[in-house]
């Protein structure tokens, strides 16, 4: 006869082990030595600059499995992204034929991006020019909702930041990525709901992510550190930072 009390405790071993399984994976994956195209959106320089060091984060900020979950769900909401908009009759392209990822690398490999697809042919009724970049993300309902409402460029700068310097940098590997407005693809986690919306080149916001990727470069190369976003530890973007203790506790 099963003893529905202890469901709860089976729940949160198996929950423990999977976190725990997914956590030390986590920990054995060497990381990034080079500044992402994704994250240069990022506001502050300075958790740039730590982020790119390795310097550790503070105490209980690094991830945890059930964000580790979030993550690996979000990849595979994007591989149904492409499923359905193949079947819609676009001709998306995500790897290579050598199998690798579309994306570059410059600065001596220092800083680097990789794509989630090119569009390189559309039904005509969709008006798409093509190639195009193709970007997708996942998102809960209210941060879906919120895109919808003001557009990536507005609600997302992180990810206008991402497809600028992508359509910059692809050029030359693929031309007329960056003449052709990127497809945005974003997915409502809660509801399965689809945006898509064209985003035009911003050359002035690649060339700004550009310059920041760079200038965090050379301070980290030559001992100096960034400036802090804020003037107060109670900023919005430091009371999130992974890095908040760490960076008060270092003088300017």
């Amino acid at each position: 006869m099963l003893d529905f009390n202890h469901r709860p405790c089976v729940a949160e071993r198996i929950n423990t082990a999977v976190d725990a399984a997914l956590e030390a994976e986590r920990a054995a994956t060497p990381p990034r030595d080079y500044l992402g195209a994704s994250r240069l959106g990022q506001p502050c320089e300075r958790a740039l600059q730590f982020e790119f060091a390795h310097a550790p984060k503070d105490e209980g900020q690094e991830f945890s499995g059930q964000t580790l979950r979030i993550f690996a769900i979000g990849h595979a909401l994007e591989d149904l992204a492409i499923r359905w908009l193949r079947a819609a009759g676009f001709d998306l392209v995500t790897r290579k034929r050598d199998g690798g990822q579309f994306g570059f690398s410059v600065a001596g490999g220092r800083i680097r991006g990789h794509v989630d697809g090119i569009v390189m042919g559309a039904p005509a009724a969709m008006g798409l020019r093509t190639p195009a970049l193709w970007e997708c993300k996942t998102m809960n309902a209210k941060n879906w909702r919120e895109t919808v409402a003001k557009g990536v460029t507005v609600a997302k700068p992180v990810y206008a930041a991402q497809i600028a310097l992508y359509q910059a940098y692809m050029e030359e590997s693929v031309p007329g990525i960056a003449a052709n407005p990127a497809l945005f693809t974003a997915i409502n986690k809660d509801t399965a709901e689809l945006h898509h919306e064209l985003v035009p080149f911003d050359a002035d916001l690649a060339q700004r992510m550009s310059d920041r990727a760079v200038r965090i470069l050379r301070a980290t190369d030559a001992g100096e550190l960034l400036p802090r976003l804020a003037q107060s530890r109670d900023f919005f973007e430091c009371r999130f930072c992974p890095w908040a203790e760490r960076c008060w506790g270092l003088p300017g």
